[in-house]
This record gives C-alpha cells, sequence and structure tokens, in this order.
C-alpha cells in the first residue's frame, strides 16, 4: 500500500473516518466543516466547492436546494489524502 491508502499506525483514511463518525456514509457539511474546514462556515464551504476552490463532491439528499448536503466519506478521504500528498511533496523539496 501506498502513502495516501494509510492512514495512522497503517490504518487507511477511510477506515479512520469511518470510525471517526461512526459508521456514517455522507458525513453532514456542518460536521466536515466543523472538523475538517474550521476557518469556513457551511456557507461559505459550500461556495468554495461550487467554484471549484475545494475540489470535494457535495451529496444532496434530494434535488432541493435547502436539503441536508454532505460529502460522502470515501471522498472525504480522498480529499484528505491527497491534501497529505501534496504536503508531503513540499516536506521532501524543502528537506532533501
Amino acid at each position: 500500500m501506498t502513502a495516501t491508502q494509510l492512514g495512522a499506525e497503517g490504518f487507511s483514511t477511510s477506515f479512520l473516518l469511518f470510525a471517526q463518525y461512526g459508521g456514517r456514509a455522507i458525513i453532514p457539511v456542518e460536521e466536515v466543516c466543523r472538523d475538517y474546514f474550521s476557518h469556513l462556515t457551511p456557507d461559505k464551504f459550500l461556495r468554495k466547492v461550487g467554484s471549484g476552490d475545494i475540489a470535494i463532491p457535495v451529496v444532496r439528499a434530494e434535488t432541493s436546494q435547502k436539503c441536508q448536503k454532505g460529502v460522502h466519506l470515501h471522498d472525504l478521504a480522498t480529499y484528505l489524502d491527497k491534501r497529505r500528498e501534496a504536503a508531503l511533496k513540499e516536506f521532501r523539496q524543502l528537506h532533501r
């Protein structure tokens, strides 16, 4: 397995998020913001997702604009793994 597939102590990021969020597949945007984007309100997070500044899909419970919105656990794991890879690449360039 590569670094992106493994998290702390050899567990995948998806597995760790599964444990963190009690086995839920879809994490409400409010919780994603609270835990990983604390500098953003849920509305600002959704605007950044909509503009492409944050590359993570948002799932709607139904087609209504006012319905509950969330992020699929696997998509959050993939996003976090990509951010980690970017940080590792930068770290390696600075510390050769």
